[in-house]
């Protein structure tokens, strides 16, 4: 609490003293309100703070634009039942022996099926198929006792084959079970009895057999034309370490490590020896890398309507406008086969993005030191504003390169739709209780995920890498 002093006991040099403390006060003190107002109003529509923080409030407005069609868009492929060309079964149902106008017998020859036919899709009994290995002996006339081999695999009286660990491993590390609702899920389904440490000798397994693959999806990353680079922050046991990844149009590789920084990014390989063009959120490890980048413009545009709703700067949304309008002209000339707008069009976005960032720098200038502070060390912090002018400014090749180049999208959403599925295990499962069983979930995931994006099959895949024989998926350039 400020003291208020007696006015009648100052003089007019004293009153002009307290005048410009209570001045400066103010300034410090509105500076502060400001910053807590703006981060009570962040969410994920102004932020990159996921969807989960914004609570029970109104849903945020997506950052797409409507396209103006409810439901599926012209050329979507729409996914109706489809009548199947074979049955397994059929059933014939009879008709009345007797006609029910006259009461006449209905001869039997007079009968045949109709053609309308409905089918019935339903899954077969589920039950256990159990098979017995035995080997042959036989005493050979000079007494030698012969016997037959077991297949190497087969190291027990009773165990579970590659269909069992196949489900195991697929129900947690790809539809995000927790180990022990697996467990009741294989009891429930099928009859099994496995415990959780059974089941979680089947992850390591499967990310033992599967690492190898896993470490050619990380070379094929590293020659690829264009990769999409994020990281996140995932518990284990009570420690944080992080989950990164690497994406393409069909590979995604995962890596987990105690850092998050360069450290973290060196040891994976990719990135030092990476040529092509790395597309990610800004975050300043990246920048330590030769290869050419391109900046995250949905995260562009979540910070300027921040930046529009608290500041109320029109150059934010006419920024806004100017990013939307050159992501539609590149979308067309996509789709009419060019690999960058033509030389006017680019001139045309680079100079109205100049002219925005100049009326931005006039409302928003550097922050300077307060000369009479004693204090010299350190740096000034600046406002929000100034940071995300400072990056347009420094990168402006890196944001608009969408543009100059067509193979680059206009944001990093393939790394983050990628990196959202571990989160949403986090959040299923809670955290993982070693660093061993993250990395484990980082290996299968990585080829899994891969899968998925080629429409391969994943369940059928991980039967035959636990029968010793691992697909290979699509590995080639882009």
């Amino acid at each position: 609490m400020i003291k208020i002093p007696d006015l009648r006991e100052l003089s007019g040099e004293q009153k002009d003293v307290l005048i410009v403390e209570l001045i400066s006060t103010l300034n410090a003190m509105a500076v502060r309100i400001n910053a807590l107002e703006a981060r009570l109003i962040k969410d994920s529509h102004n932020s990159s703070k996921p969807p989960s923080t914004d609570g029970l409030q109104r849903k945020p407005k997506s950052l797409r634009q409507t396209g103006g069609k409810v439901g599926g868009q012209p050329g979507h492929p729409g996914k109706t039942l489809k009548r199947l060309a074979y049955c397994d079964h059929t059933v014939v149902h009879p008709i009345a022996t007797r006609c029910d106008a006259c009461g006449s017998h209905i001869p039997l020859d007079d009968i045949s099926l109709s053609v309308e036919t409905r089918q019935v899709v339903d899954l077969p009994p589920i039950r256990l198929e159990v098979t017995a290995h035995r080997v042959e002996v036989a005493l050979c006339c000079c007494g030698k006792l012969h016997t037959g081999v077991f297949p190497a695999d087969l190291t027990q009286a009773v165990q579970y084959g590659p269909q069992v660990k196949a489900a195991a491993v697929y129900l947690t590390q790809y539809q995000q079970l927790p180990v022990e609702r697996t467990a009741q899920a294989l009891h429930d389904l099928f009859g099994l009895n496995l415990s959780t440490g059974t089941l979680q000798n089947y992850i390591n397994e499967g990310a033992k057999r599967l690492l190898p693959m896993v470490g050619r999806i990380n070379q094929a990353i590293q020659i690829a034309p264009v990769v999409h680079f994020d990281e996140t922050s995932m518990h284990v046991g009570r420690a944080q370490q992080w989950l990164h990844s690497a994406s393409t149009v069909t590979l995604t590789w995962y890596g987990a490590h105690l850092k998050r920084g360069k450290e973290a990014l060196d040891s994976f390989g990719i990135l030092p020896v990476f040529a092509g063009v790395a597309v990610h959120d800004g975050w300043k490890p990246y920048a330590h890398y030769t290869c050419l980048h391109s900046l995250c413009n949905a995260h562009h545009l979540r910070e300027l309507i921040f930046i529009e709703e608290t500041t109320k700067q029109t150059w934010a949304k006419e920024m806004i406008d100017l990013l939307r309008a050159a992501k539609k002209e590149v979308d067309h000339s996509l789709v009419i086969g060019r690999q960058s707008l033509e030389p006017t069009r680019t001139a045309h976005y680079l100079s109205r993005y100049q002219i925005l960032l100049n009326q931005a720098w006039e409302l928003n200038p550097k922050q300077e030191r307060d000369p009479t502070r004693i204090d010299t060390r350190g740096c000034i912090k600046q406002t929000f504003t100034y940071n995300l002018l400072a990056r347009l400014s420094r990168y402006s090749d890196d944001v608009w390169r969408f543009m100059t180049d067509h193979r680059v999208p206009f944001d990093n959403n393939r790394a983050e739709r990628d990196i959202r599925m571990p989160k949403l295990k986090q959040k299923i499962s809670g955290c993982f209780r070693t660093t061993h069983g993250f990395a484990a979930f980082c290996t299968i995931r990585s080829y899994l995920a891969t899968l998925r994006k080629q429409e391969l099959p994943l369940f059928n895949s991980l039967v035959l890498s636990f029968s010793g024989n691992v697909p290979q998926p699509y590995l080639g350039a882009e």
